[in-house]
């Protein structure tokens, strides 16, 4: 499947972002794994949605983006301002320096449409980390029973209202472990809008290989940023891995 082109993704979905998403228990797991003096690495920091809490009780953040929309709604933001951010594809980690922690919420690991470009992440993430530093990060668990024997998928998302509604468009690639999602929101003022979703998943044993290949080893892995147990049953996961110290 060739590259999915990140920047569209920022530019269409910004103006709905931060309605769509919010913060959840990260910033409590997070924290206390960012050091002394606290400092972390966020990758595809977006809106600055888990960056900007984490600034605001101490964590001094980098972020790297490629979206010029994104970045603007985090640098408009009060705080955003003073958050460093560096532009340009988050697999490639283009930093000079080393963090605790490294950071990369919200499946965005899947936006990598490619194998390669996942091993590559992590590689590079290896080589932004400290000596004992942890990576972290969450992805859904892939459930093939979402999709129906010709691979698609169509479900309502959330129904608030006569007026606003949510549904999802899907086609699955098995071999590919590809999914070409459209979401389809009607707005309050009437309006419709159609937001695409490329993502290239991994199951999380394939996604433990990539960081032993990177020299990295799964630390801890939870069922959500609360700590509940992961289980056979968990739709989603928050991984930690962690450099060696020698």
């Amino acid at each position: 499947m060739s590259s999915y082109d990140m920047r569209s993704y920022g530019a269409l979905w910004a103006p709905y972002y931060d309605d769509l998403y919010t913060v959840d228990s990260e910033l409590a797991f997070l924290a206390p794994l960012a050091g002394d003096p606290p400092r972390a690495l966020e990758l595809a920091i977006g809106s600055g949605r888990v960056a900007l809490p984490l600034a605001e009780v101490g964590v001094e953040v980098t972020g790297i983006d490629i979206s010029d929309e994104m970045i603007g709604l985090l640098q408009a933001k009060p705080g955003g301002d003073q958050i460093r951010v560096i532009k340009g594809d988050f697999a490639d980690v283009a930093v000079d320096e080393q963090f605790p922690l490294v950071y990369l919420p919200f499946n965005t690991l899947f936006a990598l449409t490619e194998q390669e470009r996942q091993i590559a992440c992590f590689r590079n993430v290896a080589n932004a980390l400290e000596p004992g530093g942890r990576f972290v990060l969450d992805t859904f668990v892939p459930d093939l029973r979402r999709f129906d024997h010709l691979g698609t998928r169509m479900g309502v998302s959330s129904i608030s209202s006569n007026e606003t509604h949510a549904y999802e468009m899907s086609i699955h690639n098995a071999v590919e472990q590809s999914v070409v999602s459209h979401h389809v929101r009607r707005l309050e003022d009437g309006t419709t809008v159609v937001l695409p979703v490329v993502v290239r998943y991994a199951w999380p044993a394939e996604m433990d290989l990539m960081a032993r290949l990177a020299g990295l080893g799964l630390e801890a892995r939870w069922g959500w940023y609360d700590r509940r147990p992961f289980t056979e049953q968990s739709l989603q996961h928050v991984s930690v891995y962690r450099k060696p110290i020698s």
